[in-house]
């Protein structure tokens, strides 16, 4: 059975949680939205996931920086400040006495008057939805990591749908996480318009070779708040570290590749199409596994909260 990055442990708790709904807390069985709001009918929004260390969000002040950037570009007014929203988030999680759990948190532009594109058929305020679950990783995939299968689905050119855009309009990802579910990987790995490694289809991918980490340019995948804090990490720590173009025959090449995401952090990927690189988690990987670990305690202990 294929295990992906974002397989976790089961929780009975879950079935009985709070879900936020535009600042309301509603029993799971009972929270939705319209069947006109934007995110349902058109994929209209943006969203991230977050996670919760000990009662303290990780990386807040990046994933809102994110959130904000990426409504700003799609001219969609979320409603409410920052500092209320951190409010919303933190009351989700205390209702559901939550002190380590994922959360997805989801912004769309709003229900509108009628089935159609054009925003100014909006005819309420952006929808906000918190859903915080417990939710961990599984151990097995932290440790001895994943396969990868390169898929014909190509990360896109900016101007046909900007991949920097964490939008709710997943369908290319997902499309290549079917290509590589059906050939039995567990992550599609993904090329981008030139034929050079781009990202994989819910997590950043990384090589490691002679000792040196490399990555995507980054010109065709998400501004990774992960990815971008083991860049960070390797350069404080005297690893080098590279955002170039490489091929495939780099990766097939490389003594580690491992991947980066919100919840389960970096993993290891042992094999890329058919190609075993390791058995689990190489020096490196395990390495910036420490690292990053260390990197968020560093951020929630210096975190308040309101």
């Amino acid at each position: 059975m294929a295990q992906g990055t974002h397989d976790f442990v089961p929780d009975p708790r879950n079935d009985a949680i709070l879900i936020n709904v535009n600042g309301a807390l509603v029993p799971r069985a009972e929270a939705s939205v319209s069947v006109f709001d934007s995110g349902f009918m058109l994929g209209d929004g943006v969203w991230e996931g977050i996670r919760v260390h000990r009662g303290r969000m990780a990386f807040l002040d990046q994933h809102l920086d994110r959130l904000w950037e990426g409504a700003k570009a799609i001219a969609m007014d979320i409603g409410i400040s920052r500092e209320a929203l951190e409010r919303r988030l933190y009351d989700t999680i205390d209702a559901n006495r939550m002190d380590a759990c994922h959360i997805r948190l989801m912004v769309t532009r709003g229900i509108r008057s009628t089935p159609y594109q054009d925003p100014r058929v909006i005819v309420s305020p952006a929808t906000i939805v918190i859903i915080a679950e417990h939710k961990d990783p599984l151990p097995a995939t932290v440790e001895k990591g994943l396969s990868l299968f390169t898929v014909h689905v190509r990360r896109g050119d900016p101007a046909v749908q900007d991949p920097k855009l964490n939008s709710h309009s997943k369908l290319n990802c997902i499309t290549a996480c079917i290509q590589a579910a059906q050939a039995g990987a567990d992550e599609g790995l993904m090329l981008d318009p030139h034929g050079f490694v781009a990202t994989c289809n819910s997590t950043h991918f990384f090589i490691v070779r002679k000792g040196e980490v490399w990555t995507s340019t980054g010109d065709y995948c998400l501004g990774g708040i992960t990815r971008g804090n083991v860049i960070r990490i390797c350069r404080d720590n005297g690893i080098a570290v590279h955002e170039r173009n490489f091929s495939l025959t780099d990766v097939y090449g490389a003594d580690e590749a491992f991947v980066t995401g919100t919840f389960a952090g970096v993993v290891p990927a042992h094999t890329i199409d058919g190609r075993k690189l390791t058995e689990g988690r190489g020096p490196m990987v395990e390495r910036l596994q420490g690292l990053y670990r260390a990197l968020i305690e560093a951020d929630i202990a210096a975190r308040g909260r309101p």
